[in-house]
């Protein structure tokens, strides 16, 4: 029987020591932020999570189905799972105009559906869901910053799978796992806006030595200059920097190139 809390140590001892180079009494947080800091992005960061949360609320022949989806401003939504059929499932999420997801993420709140042939709140997703044979589904929300949004979403082929302790037990789970995932989330944002800016300053590296090229040799200001390769780019219909490294690459210089540590 699934306990109503965690036990913390007996969590990672039991379901995580397999899988981590941590000691065997390292806190579920602590082994969390560890694959937050050994995750190459969110998503993958996502799919551990999903993964074990699938492992941790299932059961002995009851497996449970775990989907985390996340939306962030002006990024195409995540869909992380612990399997394909997971994974499946909880992109019918985004097929929809009201889903359970959808609704915990507008609410902030813990959707429970005990049985979806019961249940008339979100009739054409249910139709969906159940013919994938999944008779309960649970999202619950995690609390993450601004306005980026994330729900771990549960799946079960047996009705009123998540009454009770379970959901209890699930919601335990979220409550602990959310600021490993605002880290995850942080992380990609600050990974994200480095990369921009090294692409911004590469950029910018090949438009000033073709400055500087049209200078030498139109014997012409800087301003001239950049006029000159600014009306070469509207001329072409082409991007400025496109315009910019034909020139440097026309005078033999190859590539331009600029030192970044992001």
């Amino acid at each position: 029987m699934l306990q109503a809390r965690f036990d913390l140590n007996e969590w990672h001892q039991e379901t995580v020591a397999s899988e981590s180079t941590a000691k065997s009494d390292t806190s579920i947080t602590e082994h969390l932020h560890e694959l937050v800091l050994n995750s190459s992005d969110v998503e993958e960061f996502l799919n551990e999570l999903a993964q074990v949360s699938a492992r941790n609320l299932s059961e002995p022949g009851d497996e449970m189905l775990c989907a985390i989806t996340l939306l962030r401003q002006r990024k195409a939504a995540t869909v992380a799972s612990s399997s394909q059929e997971a994974k499946s499932i909880g992109r019918l999420e985004h097929g929809f105009t009201e889903t359970p997801g959808m609704t915990a993420f507008a609410d902030q709140e813990i959707i429970h559906v005990p049985d979806l042939t019961q249940d008339g709140r979100w009739p054409e997703y249910s139709s969906a869901v159940i013919a994938e044979g999944i008779r309960s589904v649970a999202a619950l929300p995690f609390r993450l910053e601004g306005e980026t949004k994330a729900a771990l979403l549960l799946y079960s082929r047996r009705a009123r799978r998540f009454e009770g302790r379970v959901l209890k037990f699930a919601e335990d789970f979220v409550s602990q796992t959310s600021l490993a995932l605002r880290l995850a989330v942080r992380f990609a944002h600050y990974s994200e806006t480095a990369a921009n800016l090294r692409a911004t300053l590469e950029s910018r590296t090949v438009i000033d030595m073709a400055v500087g090229i049209i200078m030498a040799q139109n014997r012409c200001s800087q301003q001239d200059a950049f006029d000159i390769l600014r009306a070469a780019s509207s001329t072409r219909n082409s991007k400025l920097h496109d315009v910019a490294a034909a020139v440097v690459n026309a005078l033999g210089q190859g590539p331009a190139r600029t030192h970044y540590d992001g």
